[in-house]
């Protein structure tokens, strides 16, 4: 049998904006999610928008009776920024109201709240001055954390600054898959630069309002694998590495840009527009631990066609298409559980062994009901052998020292994901959306539950 460290965080990771439902009620104001299915519902599968998602709005007081069933004793949730200041400057009595007693309930049953303040939702108002692109951002983020603490720093000790910043930056202003659909490698740095430092401004908040407590990031990190030893393989994987994981890992972690990143954007005038005393802010405003969210691994090769300046990350680095790869099908990923080995020890021997937990980790499916038993019952087996496989090797991690204190699974209830609506499903439990979002358990969320009781399997 394995055992996991005493008091290990068995739970799961939701959004606001991918559950709570009523998007544009309740004193809540629009988001780029809200807008941007307002202008092109099209883009949207099955035209599934942000209005509904999952109703944990109303549903919150069961859903919590039904983590406690699973034996979930921790769970991760962000608050929606649009709804907690719809303007950015005066606060929702309402959804103050809400998120206390949501996580109150949280604690009454024993459930430990991770609250995040930032999961792609960029509030309108702000979107139509430039969003992320403008300084303006840091400092309306920094107000909005600050705000976040005072109100509720009294039943969180747990915080989180952004979920996957990786993803509103490339998804928004490299690939066009999020809206404001931008390509422009210039903007999409700009934009990365002014999430770092509304990170670091939120973590010196944080430092200014609440005396106990952690403050994390949760990024979407995994080591890089290299096609080759070649030389050429190697160095396009050094770039990779310096783009998609130390650029937030390094700053948050220990403080500093790196040099060579620094270097590489210079040299492919990319270098970000930046206040004389950011540096020193970042150098003095570190985290508590780190989230990690693994799904796939990152696998890359020498670009086929190298420009100077660079005007797109393949002229650094190209996916590389493993040929012994094992694909789930439904999303086109990668299944790599050996990656959770090598972020184990990577936040062990290049990180300072800092407290980090699996923020996110699991596995989507289309069509699940054909899965279906005749008591009505998902059986997920594929899901659990999933968990199982990267928990063996998030475990040879631990017992090699590796300072992992928890594990959380994407997700407990099935919930819309973004332009993909409700395609693929993640959940524990299974929601019926022609059936008032009736939630109804999977096999998996039982296997769960023995996981939890046995602190191993």
């Amino acid at each position: 049998m394995l055992k996991f460290p005493a008091n290990f965080l068995w739970g799961s990771a939701a959004s606001a904006p991918q559950t709570e439902g009523h998007s544009l009620g309740n004193g809540k104001s629009a988001t780029t999610w809200d807008k941007w299915f307002e202008l092109n519902p099209e883009k949207f599968h099955a035209n599934e928008g942000p209005e509904n998602t999952s109703n944990v709005y109303e549903e919150y007081i069961n859903d919590i009776k039904r983590m406690k069933e699973i034996g979930l004793n921790s769970y991760r949730t962000s608050i929606s920024w649009a709804r907690l200041l719809p303007d950015g400057k005066k606060i929702n009595q309402e959804a103050v109201m809400f998120y206390r007693d949501y996580f109150q309930k949280m604690l009454d049953e024993g459930i430990h709240p991770i609250v995040n303040l930032f999961h792609f939702d960029m509030p309108w108002w702000l979107m139509e001055k430039g969003g992320w692109e403008t300084r303006e951002s840091v400092e309306a983020f920094h107000f909005y954390a600050k705000t976040a603490f005072e109100l509720f720093g009294d039943l969180v000790s747990d915080w989180v600054t952004f979920n996957e910043p990786l993803v509103h930056i490339e998804c928004g202003y490299l690939y066009g898959y999020h809206y404001p659909a931008i390509v422009d490698f210039k903007k999409a740095i700009q934009v990365g630069f002014h999430t770092l430092m509304a990170h670091v401004y939120a973590v010196k908040a944080f430092r200014d309002t609440q005396n106990n407590g952690r403050i994390g990031i949760v990024l979407n990190v995994t080591p890089t694998y290299a096609k080759s030893d070649r030389k050429q393989d190697q160095e396009a994987k050094r770039k990779a590495d310096l783009l998609i994981i130390k650029s937030f890992l390094d700053p948050c972690v220990l403080g500093i840009i790196p040099a060579e990143l620094s270097e590489l954007l210079l040299e492919n005038d990319l270098t970000p527009d930046s206040l004389p005393d950011d540096k020193k802010v970042i150098s003095r405003n570190l985290v508590d631990f780190i989230g990690i969210n693994y799904y796939q691994p990152m696998r890359v090769q020498a670009p086929r066609e190298i420009r100077h300046p660079a005007i797109f990350p393949t002229n650094f680095y190209e996916s590389y298409d493993w040929p012994e790869k094992r694909v789930n099908p439904y999303r086109g990923w990668e299944i790599y559980p050996e990656a959770m080995y090598d972020v184990a020890i990577m936040m062990k021997d290049d990180y300072g062994n800092i407290p980090w937990y699996v923020s996110e980790n699991g596995m989507g499916v289309a069509d699940e009901e054909r899965f279906m038993d005749e008591s009505g019952m998902i059986i997920d087996d594929y899901r659990i052998e999933f968990m199982k496989e990267h928990l063996e090797y998030l475990h040879r991690g631990i017992e090699e020292g590796s300072n992992c204190f928890g594990y959380h699974t994407w997700t407990f209830v099935d919930c819309w994901s973004w332009l993909n609506g409700y395609k693929n499903r993640y959940g524990f439990y299974r929601i019926d959306l022609e059936n008032n979002y009736k939630r109804s358990l999977k096999k998996s969320g039982l296997w769960f539950k023995e996981l939890s009781k046995s602190n191993g399997f």
